[in-house]
């Protein structure tokens, strides 16, 4: 069939009508929907899930107090998502609580201060390794990181390959895979070299190069704060703001474009726009039936896009007992531990108390099939490392599971194998037609990050914007 036959509503089913449909009611819809309501534009979004917010999703833990079982953290050169929330106003604090931070290695817990553990075989290796990396980050542009001067030799090897090959120990390899365990909910094997420091130099704006001790930082780096009520309130104030614009529980399954418009079929209706912005995890998009179809580079872009494996572990406490002891919360965990990283995930006025940990990549595929109790088991023995045995006296254990979830199948980010970027790399992001582009992995800065997503939204109204 033709894209014209196909634009016309199923028998009995009732056509609507837009300037413009937003498909996804994350950071990244919501903003380019406001942007193009401000333009005096009429603007459709559709979302699947029964909420907004995408990757953000708050956790209620009773008389108004919130935790974030998604993404939580805002930091310096993080610009417009922090301009967004005062615009919406919500207010932001700080992340880092006050005491001493835990590094467990070898089974042995120490105390320390600062960014560092406490590792002497560790310590020089991570300031090579650092060095190396920011070496290496500067020539890959956060624009078009397929056109490095030896991008096709950065993307024909992994991660872990390019490290070992810049002589980089095990010892640091293991704490950058620390970071990558959330980062991208797998390790540095998962990811191709190219796309890693084009990673990385993502963390900036255009003024600020993007750096490793940037992307890694609490104070002053991108865990530097948190948002007041948590950050699903971001997205929740910009649907209000919508006013009715936004159709929950509405997964769209076809895209049709003609020489007129673009008609889009949901479990909630049809819509008929003149241009669509598709602002959902790309493998998720590579998954509507579109008609025509899209150019195959730009499909096997989005399919080769996946998630990493990710899950959220909060265990709640009447009250944050590691505080009262100097402890910061704060653990870095190595030696195959379930967490490899957790954090005072304390609501803003000290109660109730809450730790946050991270199960992810390696450890995600060992644990997330187990049972319930066991995995809850290993992951409390993990915060028992590092803020003593009351971590086991919780009020209330949630998990997260990313990859559980329909509309997003996995977290936080898209990872790039080797081959992906300098192979389809250019299709990232190029308008097909009458379909525009938004998602925190269409940003050229804090790529995966809210920030990232809110500056996607952006770009992409601006782009359709600039069309009419």
């Amino acid at each position: 069939m033709t894209g014209s036959q196909n634009s016309a509503p199923a028998r009995g089913r009732r056509r609507n009508e837009a300037d413009v449909v937003v498909i996804g009611a994350g950071l990244a819809g919501l903003t380019a929907a406001r942007e193009l309501v401000a333009a005096g534009l009429s603007v459709a979004v559709l979302e699947a899930r029964d909420r907004v917010g995408g990757r953000l999703l708050n956790h209620d833990l009773g008389e108004g107090r919130v935790t974030e079982i998604g993404g939580q953290f805002v930091g310096p050169t993080q610009d417009r998502i922090l301009a967004l929330a005062k615009e919406v106003g919500v207010d932001t604090y700080q992340a880092t609580v006050s005491g001493e931070n835990v590094y467990v290695h070898h089974g042995r817990a120490k105390r320390f201060s600062g960014h560092t553990p406490p590792d002497p075989l560790a310590l020089p290796e991570m300031g090579i390794a650092l060095a190396r990396i920011g070496k290496a980050v500067q020539k890959v542009s956060p624009v078009a990181p397929w056109r490095a001067p030896n991008a096709r030799e950065l993307d024909g090897m992994t991660y872990e390959t390019w490290l070992r090959k810049a002589e980089i120990s095990g010892a640091a390899v293991d704490l950058v895979n620390v970071f990558l365990n959330s980062a991208y909910g797998g390790e540095a094997r998962d990811a191709s070299a190219l796309f890693s420091l084009w990673y990385v130099s993502t963390f900036g704006d255009e003024t600020h190069p993007g750096t490793m001790e940037r992307g890694t930082g609490t104070s002053g780096g991108a865990q530097d704060s948190r948002l007041v009520g948590g950050s699903q309130l971001v997205a929740q104030r910009l649907a209000v703001e919508l006013d009715g614009r936004v159709h929950l529980s509405a997964p769209v399954r076809r895209i049709s474009q003609d020489a007129t418009g673009v008609t889009v079929v949901s479990d909630a209706g049809d819509w008929r726009a003149d241009r669509v912005i598709v602002a959902v995890p790309p493998l998720l998009a590579s998954r509507i039936v579109w008609d025509p179809l899209l150019p195959p580079q730009q499909d096997q872009l989005l399919q080769r896009l996946p998630f990493g494996t990710l899950m959220k572990c909060v265990a709640v406490y009447d009250k944050p007992f590691w505080r009262s002891e100097g402890l910061s919360g704060m653990g870095l965990l190595r030696d195959g531990s379930p967490i490899r990283e957790m954090f005072d995930n304390t609501p803003p006025d000290g109660g109730p108390g809450v730790l946050m940990g991270f199960l992810g990549g390696r450890e995600w595929r060992k644990w997330a099939h187990r049972p319930a109790r066991e995995r809850r088991g290993a992951v409390l023995r993990c915060f028992a490392q590092v803020v003593g045995e009351r971590a086991f006296d919780t009020v209330e254990y949630v998990e997260q599971d990313w990859t559980a979830e329909e509309w997003t199948q996995g977290g936080p980010t898209s990872v790039a194998a080797p081959g992906v970027l300098t192979g389809y790399g250019e299709w990232l992001g190029r308008p097909f037609e009458r379909v525009h582009w938004a998602g925190a992995e269409f940003s050229p800065y804090w790529k995966g990050y809210m920030d990232g997503a809110v500056r996607s939204g952006q770009n992409a109204a601006a782009e359709l914007l600039s069309l009419r």
